[in-house]
């Protein structure tokens, strides 16, 4: 398994009390594989993204990422061959620096030249879709729509050729059109070998793209399996409520 994640735990301060988030949680993510983690809001899904990311440190648990101990603090170490796409496309790019410059980013960071960093930035925004690159190296983000951030976003977190790609609510900003225009590009990068952990409120739309979907509750998995298992024969309330919110 490319990503192993066990008895995860997060809880945060609220006045004299301690609210549970994450109630020890176990997963796993294979290479080339796309998992969803699908719940209500305040299940959990996008505190344990965070985890898996760095941004926030856990309470407990462990974890392996490309078969060395992850440390689950907030950290960049060991989370080179990860990748973050936030949830808002308007807010994740900066107004002020050409497309080019944006995806171009991470690699200049990394000592790349930028020469070489701009010709491999041309190349992932080929790979999302936003064809011929040099029509939008050169204009800033407020000049696109919102699904083009998006898959400018998507290129600038797969412009360092990552193992695993994580996507926090991909479509939830988006037009439900478009949002499928990224849902079918998250595929076609699952198939090219990048595994993607993403996490969604609406089961369907992650049904469509998932190999597995798990679903949270209350800070916990509560049920896990196949897109095609869950909606025929669902075996718990929280995925029931899912179900028929997305009728």
């Amino acid at each position: 398994m490319l990503l192993v994640l066990e008895g995860v735990a997060k809880s945060f301060s609220a006045g004299r009390h301690r609210i549970t988030v994450l109630a020890g949680v176990d997963l796993t993510v294979g290479e080339g594989e796309v998992v969803a983690l699908v719940g209500a809001s305040g299940a959990g899904k996008t505190t344990l993204m965070h985890i898996v990311a760095g941004l926030v440190a856990a309470d407990a648990g462990w974890a392996f990422f490309a078969g060395r101990p992850l440390r689950l603090r907030e950290t960049r170490s060991g989370r080179e061959g990860m990748a973050l796409v936030f949830q808002d496309p308007y807010a994740a790019l900066s107004p002020h620096l050409k497309v080019g410059s944006i995806v171009a980013e991470p690699l200049v960071i990394r000592g790349e030249r930028a020469r070489k960093a701009l010709a491999l930035a041309a190349e992932a925004l080929e790979a999302v879709g936003l064809c011929p690159a040099q029509e939008y190296l050169n204009r800033y983000s407020p000049q696109l729509s919102g699904g083009q951030r998006q898959r400018v976003a998507l290129a600038r977190a797969l412009v360092t050729r990552p193992l695993l790609l994580l996507a926090d609510e991909p479509t939830s900003m988006l037009d439900v059109s478009v949002g499928v225009e990224i849902l079918n590009l998250l595929r076609r990068l699952a198939e090219g070998g990048t595994a993607i952990l993403l996490t969604a409120h609406d089961i369907a739309a992650a049904g469509y793209v998932a190999d597995r979907l798990a679903v949270m509750a209350e800070g916990r998995i509560v049920e896990e399996g196949p897109p095609a298992r869950l909606f025929a024969a669902p075996s718990c309330p929280a995925t029931e409520e899912l179900l028929k919110a997305a009728l």
